[in-house]
């Protein structure tokens, strides 16, 4: 039985999941924005949302709890550096999601998810 157990599969293993939003949430620090299926966005809110938390701590700890997530250095970097401190005056809801509609091949419902302070060039 699955009771309490929360977050989606996403039709993936634990490790692949894990790796995915990781790097799904590297991409949207680095962009600001990116495009993807709804269920995967909703997924990622979470995950965007505890590691902007942790790097408003800006302590040696909370960079290596972002790194163990990001993987990259320099997507830590950047979300201490740039993300962190433009979005001090939120408590949460760091994100934003706007549907597309439909993908052509599957159907499956595609989403822009985007970070509230960040301005598309």
């Amino acid at each position: 039985m699955r009771h309490a157990r929360r977050g989606r599969k996403l039709g993936r293993e634990a490790q692949h999941r894990k790796a995915m939003l990781g790097t799904m949430a590297g991409q949207l620090f680095v962009h600001g924005r990116i495009k993807t299926t709804a269920p995967k966005a909703k997924e990622l809110r979470g995950v965007v949302d505890r590691l902007i938390n942790t790097a408003k701590k800006d302590d040696l700890s909370a960079r290596r709890q972002a790194v163990k997530v990001l993987k990259d250095k320099t997507v830590v970097r950047r979300l201490f550096e740039d993300v962190a401190p433009g979005l001090d005056d939120r408590n949460s809801g760091y994100t934003r999601i706007l549907k597309l509609g439909p993908r052509l091949g599957d159907g499956a419902e595609t989403v822009y998810l985007e970070l509230v302070n960040h301005t598309v060039e």
